[in-house]
C-alpha cells in the first residue's frame, strides 16, 4: 500500500491556520523509560484504565497512546501535558476540558502498534486507522455491515487485493462515523464510500457537502482515512514516534 505524502519527524512549529489539518502517526513500541515518562503525564481515571487491561503489551499501548495524545496537545496549547483535562461526549469522544475544548478539535485511533491522531480547529473531524490484515473473513463481515454497492465492489476485486480493499472501506466509514460524533447510531451501511485500491476516495453520504475524506497509507502495513468538516483543506503529516519526539517542558 504506496503512500507518497511525507512524514515529517521535525516540524518547525505546531501552529495549526484555521484551513488545516495536523495528522500524526505513532509506533507505540517504547522504551520503558519513555512509557514511564509519558504514564507520568496521565489523570488518575487514564492510569485506572490502563490497569485494567490483561496483558502488558495491551496495557502499554494505551499509555503510550493516550501519553503522545498529552505531548501532543501540550505542544498546540501551550499547557503542560499532565495539566491538560478531558471531558466526553454522549458516544465517549473525547475534547479538551474548558475554552480550549469549544475551538481546538482533536481525534485518534490505534490498532496494533500504531496510533494516529488529528487536530484541527474550529472543525469536527474522524481519524481510523487499521492493519491491513487477510486473516479476516472479510467478504462475509462486509455483507454484515456494508452497503450492497459495496458489497459488490469488493466482491469484484482480485483475490490479491481484497483485504487491502475491506480495510480502506472500513477505515473511511469509521473516520466518518467518529466525525459525526455519533457512534454507533450511524449504521454502516447507511452510506457509501469507494474501496477499490489505487482509485480516488469518495464518499456519499446525506451531509456529503459538510465533510472531506482523505485516505492516506502510514505504514505499508496499515490503511488509514480522515473526515474532517470543510472543504479545499491543507493536511499536513507529522511523525510523532516518542524515539524522534522530544519531551514536552
Amino acid at each position: 500500500m504506496p503512500d507518497e505524502r511525507s512524514w515529517d519527524a521535525n516540524p518547525p512549529n505546531t501552529i495549526l491556520a484555521e484551513d488545516e489539518v495536523h495528522v500524526w502517526r505513532a509506533y507505540l513500541n517504547c522504551d520503558a523509560a519513555i512509557l514511564q515518562r509519558l504514564e507520568a503525564t496521565l489523570a488518575p481515571d487514564e492510569k485506572s484504565r490502563a490497569d485494567r487491561f490483561r496483558f502488558q503489551r495491551d496495557r502499554d499501548a494505551f499509555v503510550a497512546t493516550r501519553g503522545i495524545l498529552r505531548e501532543l496537545l501540550g505542544k498546540y496549547t501551550g499547557r503542560a501535558p499532565a495539566e491538560l483535562e478531558f471531558e466526553y461526549g454522549e458516544r465517549g469522544k473525547p475534547s479538551l476540558r474548558g475554552d480550549d475544548g469549544r475551538k481546538f478539535q482533536f481525534n485518534l485511533s490505534r490498532s496494533r502498534g500504531l496510533a494516529m491522531y488529528a487536530f484541527a480547529v474550529g472543525r469536527a473531524l474522524g481519524i481510523d486507522v487499521e492493519k491491513v490484515r487477510g486473516d479476516l473473513a472479510a467478504k462475509k463481515i462486509a455483507a454484515r455491515f456494508f452497503g450492497r454497492d459495496e458489497v459488490e465492489e469488493l466482491r469484484g476485486l482480485p483475490p490479491s487485493l481484497t483485504a487491502e480493499g475491506f480495510f480502506l472501506c472500513w477505515t473511511r466509514k469509521e473516520a466518518y462515523v467518529k466525525a459525526r460524533g455519533e457512534g454507533l447510531r450511524i449504521p454502516l451501511n447507511s452510506f457509501r464510500v469507494s474501496l477499490t485500491p489505487g482509485q480516488p476516495e469518495r464518499i456519499e453520504c446525506e451531509d456529503g457537502d459538510r465533510w472531506s475524506l482523505y485516505s492516506f497509507a502510514p505504514d505499508p502495513q496499515y490503511a488509514g482515512a480522515l473526515v474532517a468538516e470543510g472543504k479545499n483543506l491543507r493536511v499536513r503529516f507529522f511523525d510523532a514516534t516518542p524515539q524522534n519526539f522530544p519531551e514536552a517542558k
